[in-house]
């Protein structure tokens, strides 16, 4: 017996299901441009804290603390490569915690080469103890749906073994977080791919917020984003659409069908890139999250509806 469509109520429910609880992110520099964040975000979300290469890691701790004065769970990238010793590490780990009250921090290996110390990649980082010591149980990993340039596809699988083995070991709560993309098919595809290796780790799929084409493309080529990347490719080749804004809801609406349809999906959720700023791309997440959205004839996305006057 083949499952029944969903229907358009249905539909609509993924939608705002998947929505619910996204989290976003800043970096110092774009933090000091807001006033004050409560201004555009709900008290208690999630807010990460990009961590640029060549910038100076107390910015970051200068801006967790803001978030948790403003009533926000900040989350800092901690970069594997850019830091210069465990004794560094663990001074951080210990001001982030003790000071400021981080119970959670983003993982990532970095692009610095060479390392500006003794460490590589996550594993290394989750292998010296001291985010058990300081209680950082809630751990967030870099995932990448299209691959990631310069490191084989085997050593990303088994480094992926290691967390999961990790995870079950510890207690701790891990968990994938990707890079932004703009097609729904790499995504399902990897979480399928995953899935046959056995990876427990839910997986946040990251969303470009709503920005110019424009905007997109240059993220984009900064980011070094795959396969995908020909999507926004396609749209930037038509000259008059370059500052048309762009919304994610297609691909919004794809994954959260995936993740309905498929029990066995890691999926978990979704973070938001505000790429265009963080007030159109809160207000835009919000009004998802809240319904306050139409389904688009024949079912490919949706459109949210203007706030009222």
């Amino acid at each position: 017996m083949q499952n029944a469509v969903p229907s358009g109520q249905d539909r609509r429910q993924q939608i705002i299901d998947f929505m619910s609880g996204f989290t976003l992110e800043t970096t110092p520099g774009s933090a000091a441009k807001v006033h004050d964040f409560r201004d555009h975000v709900r008290a208690g979300a999630t807010i990460f804290i990009t961590f640029l290469q060549g910038s100076d890691f107390r910015d970051t701790v200068q801006v967790a603390k803001r978030l948790k004065a403003e009533g926000f769970n900040p989350v800092p990238h901690i970069v594997a490569r850019g830091i210069p010793s465990k004794r560094y590490l663990e001074e951080a780990l210990a001001t982030l915690t003790g000071e400021i009250g981080v119970h959670e921090a983003l993982c990532v290996a970095g692009t610095a080469d060479p390392p500006a110390g003794e460490f590589r990649d996550t594993l290394q980082l989750l292998g010296t103890g001291l985010f058990d010591k300081y209680a950082i149980s809630r751990i967030g990993m870099a995932g990448h749906p299209e691959g990631n340039p310069g490191v084989a596809a085997e050593t990303i699988r088994r480094a992926l073994d290691w967390k999961n083995d990790f995870a079950r070991r510890t207690g701790a709560s891990l968990y994938l977080v990707t890079q932004f993309c703009f097609e729904s098919g790499p995504v399902i595809a990897w979480d399928r791919q995953l899935q046959a290796q056995g990876n427990r780790l839910p997986i946040y799929v990251g969303v470009p917020g709503l920005a110019t084409i424009r905007t997109l493309l240059h993220h984009a080529k900064a980011c070094g984003i795959g396969p995908s990347m020909q999507f926004v490719a396609r749209q930037a080749m038509n000259v008059a659409r370059l500052m048309t804004v762009s919304a994610p809801d297609k691909l919004v609406a794809e994954l959260a069908a995936h993740k309905a349809a498929d029990p066995r999906s890691a999926i978990a959720g979704v973070h938001m890139y505000p790429l265009g700023g963080l007030k159109k791309t809160s207000d835009w997440a919000y009004a998802v999250a809240d319904g306050r959205f139409r389904m688009k004839a024949g079912g490919a996305g949706f459109e949210v509806e203007s706030p009222p006057a």
